[in-house]
C-alpha cells in the first residue's frame, strides 16, 4: 500500500483551460524542488477542456455535486490525503511557484494556518479592480478583524494553507464565496495560529467569475451570522433608548396632543423599530448558536432557557393587554361623547405602541422557542 502524500494541493476549476495546465506545472515543479511527495486535486465543474488537461498532467480530478467556490474546496478536502493542504485558484493569478513559503511555516510548526497577502506583496497592474483594491477588500478585511479579533491585511486572498489536523477542527459548510471568510472565522474561533506571507498577484487571462456587490454582500451577511451584535443589537438598543427618552419626556411635559404630537409619534416609532432590530439580532444570534456558529455564552444563552422564553411570552401578553385596555378606554370615551371629536390622540398612540410591542415580544419568544426545538431534535 502506498503511503499518503505529504502535501495536497487543492485547486477549484471552472472553465480555465487556458491556465489550468500552467498552474499544475508550477505546483509540480515546486513540489519537486523541495522533494515533497504531493498530490494535486482539481475540483472541477468545467464544460471546456480543463478536466482533460489536468488529467493529462497527472492531477486527480474530483467533481463536486453542486457548483460554488465553497463546494469545490469542500469536495477537494474530502479527497485530500496529505498532512498539509494548500489552496489556490486555477486562473494563474496566484503563483504556485510560491508554494514553499505557504507550507514551510506549517512544517516547522510555526503556524496552523497560513494566509497569503497581496497587499503586503505585489499587485501587478490590471490584476485587481480598484473597487476591490481600495474599498471592498480593505473594508471587509477591517470588519472581519474587528469582529473576530484577527490581524490580517488580506482576508480574501485565495491562496492559503492549513494542516490537516487544523482543518479537521473547523466546521466548514459554506457553499459559495463566503467560504473564504468562514475559514478565517472558524480558525479564529478555534484559536489557530494564523500567519501571513506576502505574495505576487497577477492579471487574469480569462474573465473573472466574481460578482463584486453580490459576493461582497455574501461575505458581510456571513459575518453578521457569526456576530450580529454590532449590526443589530447595539443599534437597536440605541434606537430603543432614544424612543423611550422621547416618549417619557414628552409624556411628563403633558399636552402631547396639542404641543408635541409629531415628536411623540416619532418616539413611539423608534420604540417599535428599536425593539424589532434587537429581536432580529436575537434571532440571528440564536440561529448561530443552534447551528454551532456562535458559542453558547452570555445573555443570549440564558434567554434560550425555557423559563426565560415563558417570561418573555407572559411579558408580551401583559404589554398587549395593557395596550388593549388603554385603547378600550379611549373607545369608551369616544362613545360617551356621542362619537364626536375627542382629544385623546396621545393616549391612542401609547395604546397602539404598547400593543405592537407586546405582539413583537410574543412573536420573538415563539420564534426563538422554534429554534430551540430544532436544536433539541438534533
Amino acid at each position: 500500500m502506498m503511503s499518503p502524500p505529504l502535501v495536497s494541493i487543492i485547486i477549484p476549476c471552472m472553465n480555465e483551460e487556458k491556465t489550468i495546465g500552467v498552474c499544475i506545472k508550477k505546483a509540480l515543479l515546486a513540489l519537486e524542488k523541495e522533494k515533497w511527495d504531493g498530490e494535486i486535486i482539481i475540483s472541477d465543474n468545467s464544460t471546456d477542456n480543463s478536466r482533460n488537461i489536468a488529467r493529462s498532467l497527472g492531477a486527480k480530478i474530483v467533481i463536486p455535486n453542486n457548483k460554488g467556490y465553497g463546494n469545490a474546496f469542500l469536495e477537494g478536502f474530502w479527497h485530500a490525503k496529505g498532512t498539509y493542504f494548500l489552496l489556490a485558484d486555477a486562473d494563474d493569478t496566484y503563483d504556485l511557484s510560491e508554494t514553499a513559503k505557504f507550507l514551510k511555516p506549517l512544517m516547522t510548526n510555526d503556524a496552523d494556518f497560513v494566509m497569503g497577502t497581496r497587499f503586503k506583496g505585489q499587485i501587478k497592474k490590471g490584476s485587481m479592480p480598484w473597487l476591490h483594491r481600495y474599498i471592498g477588500n480593505p473594508l471587509l478585511t477591517g470588519i472581519l478583524n474587528e469582529l473576530f479579533k484577527t490581524n490580517l491585511s488580506d482576508s480574501h486572498c485565495g491562496m492559503r494553507s492549513i494542516t490537516k489536523e487544523a482543518y479537521d477542527m473547523l466546521d466548514l459548510t459554506s457553499e459559495g464565496m463566503e467560504f473564504a471568510s468562514e475559514m478565517i472565522i472558524e480558525a479564529a474561533r478555534k484559536k489557530l495560529r494564523i500567519t501571513e506571507v506576502p505574495i505576487t498577484y497577477y492579471p487574469r487571462l480569462t474573465p473573472s467569475k466574481l460578482h463584486s456587490w453580490g459576493d461582497g454582500w455574501r461575505h458581510l451577511r456571513f459575518m453578521m451570522l457569526y456576530n450580529p451584535t454590532p449590526f443589530f443589537s447595539i443599534p437597536g438598543l440605541l434606537i430603543l433608548i432614544l424612543g423611550i427618552f422621547m416618549t417619557l419626556t414628552l409624556s411628563i411635559r403633558g399636552n402631547v396632543g396639542t404641543t408635541s404630537l409629531h415628536s411623540f409619534i416619532l418616539g413611539s416609532m423608534l420604540l417599535i423599530i428599536g425593539t424589532q432590530t434587537i429581536a432580529t439580532g436575537s434571532y440571528m444570534k440564536v440561529y448561530g448558536m443552534v447551528h454551532n456558529r456562535i458559542d453558547k455564552t452570555g445573555l443570549t444563552a440564558k434567554i434560550l432557557d425555557y423559563h426565560s422564553l415563558e417570561f418573555g411570552l407572559m411579558f408580551g401578553i401583559a404589554l398587549l393587554f395593557a395596550g388593549l385596555i388603554l385603547g378600550s378606554g379611549v373607545i369608551l370615551k369616544w362613545i360617551g361623547s356621542g362619537y364626536g371629536s375627542l382629544s385623546e390622540v396621545g393616549t391612542a398612540v401609547t395604546s397602539m405602541t404598547m400593543a405592537a410591542l407586546g405582539i413583537q415580544v410574543i412573536f420573538s419568544a415563539l420564534i426563538i422557542s422554534i429554534f430551540i426545538l430544532e436544536d433539541k431534535e438534533k
